[in-house]
């Protein structure tokens, strides 16, 4: 068997998809994308593809990992770790589908039965959150997760930090303790109002506490994690397991949260949870995306065994007549008091109806991130 040709969609409403061909007609799919840097990471795909992977044998995953990573003087990064997330993703695919398993039973098997899923919740004003809050839980839904704020200078008045404790405080009052609440920063807090912050939201039990600083500044999270008994979370913007070495380092995290399509697909996914299991840390997986990288995150969360929660980028819990459920056939994703079931199709489990992607592809799709100033005019954190 060999790769004989690929094809790059991008499709509403900030997605990138890739298909493989192969000479024995086995095709596979992967999610190589950064969200506002879609067009340059298809550039790196077909660098890649074209340079290397064209007429290889698609089952020899490690060793065309190892190729992609390796074969390069200068590694690593968003951009290259998600072009090789995608096509790490697709090459699975087609190996599940060529033995007719779904990749975790590649990978070794089951080690949960079902996969408990969170749901971001939308909203400005504390009444806002609440009331999608309460939403979200009459769907089903037994853990959530919000922003903490907005942006944030760094020093901020005590009647933002008390804005910012309201909006939390609301939503835990509104769905009751039962329901588990995570509480996003985005590094958007400096290390001295992340240690007020978490001091003062220590008493809401949280199910954590994701990006109280920045990834570059993770020295800083002992000093933070002193200050609450939230668990600290953090790792969606980290693409190697020599990235997450230095978060482990630290002594201080809880909950790692890589994202398949970011940190090196599911065979880096993989190994980070692993590494993590001997850091006694949990996996709550990164999935703002698309079905397909949701996909392959499930057969990741499937195997590992100190998986925790998975974050997934839109609604599994709507009809299948939504739009971004009408990229894949049959409605895979079956929900059910909080959790997913367990995806038990070859390769990574869903269908994709391909005519469907090369009609939503003619869209012109060009999304990116809106730029945040403080009142002075300087740039913000998004």
């Amino acid at each position: 068997m060999e790769i004989t040709d690929y094809e790059l969609y991008g499709v509403p409403p900030r997605w990138l998809f890739l298909r493989l061909e192969t000479d024995e007609g086995v095709t596979g799919w992967g999610e190589p994308v950064v969200e506002g840097r879609a067009e340059t990471v298809r550039a790196a795909v077909e660098e890649i593809m074209d340079s290397y992977l064209l007429g290889k044998d698609p089952r020899r995953i490690e060793d065309h990992w190892q190729a992609m990573y390796r074969g390069s003087f200068y590694r690593g990064g968003p951009i290259l770790m998600s072009a090789i997330a995608g096509i790490d993703q697709a090459l699975w695919d087609i190996k599940g589908k060529q033995y007719g398993l779904p990749v975790h039973e590649l990978l070794g098997g089951r080690s949960r039965d079902k996969i408990r899923v969170y749901q971001w919740v939308g909203g400005n004003r504390p009444e806002e959150l609440a009331a999608e809050a309460d939403q979200l839980v009459d769907a089903g839904y037994t853990a959530l997760k919000m922003d903490a704020t907005h942006q944030m200078r760094h020093i901020e008045s005590r009647e933002t930090i008390e804005e910012i404790v309201d909006r939390v405080e609301h939503v835990r009052e509104a769905v009751g303790d039962h329901i588990d609440i995570g509480v996003d920063f985005r590094g958007r807090v400096s290390k001295s109002m992340a240690k007020t912050l978490t001091h003062r939201l220590s008493d809401l039990g949280l199910m954590f506490i994701e990006e109280p600083v920045l990834p570059e500044n993770v020295e800083h999270l002992p000093a933070i994690a002193a200050q609450t008994r939230a668990p600290i979370a953090a790792g969606e913007r980290l693409y190697s397991r020599w990235d997450f070495k230095r978060l482990f380092d630290t002594g201080a995290i809880d909950v790692i949260q890589p994202d398949v399509s970011h940190a090196g697909g599911i065979s880096e996914m993989v190994k980070i949870a692993n590494t993590a299991e001997t850091h006694d840390v949990a996996v709550a997986p990164n999935c703002p995306l698309g079905p397909i990288a949701l996909a392959a995150s499930l057969q990741v969360d499937t195997y590992v065994p100190n998986f925790f929660v998975q974050d997934h980028g839109f609604d599994i819990h709507l009809p299948a007549s939504d739009r971004t459920h009408q990229y894949v056939t049959d409605d895979p994703f079956v929900f059910d008091d909080g959790y997913v079931e367990v995806l038990d199709d070859p390769g990574l489990g869903v269908n994709i109806d391909r005519s469907l992607v090369e009609e939503r592809a003619e869209a012109n799709v060009d999304w990116h991130n809106p730029i945040w100033r403080h009142e002075d005019g300087s740039i913000a954190d998004w």
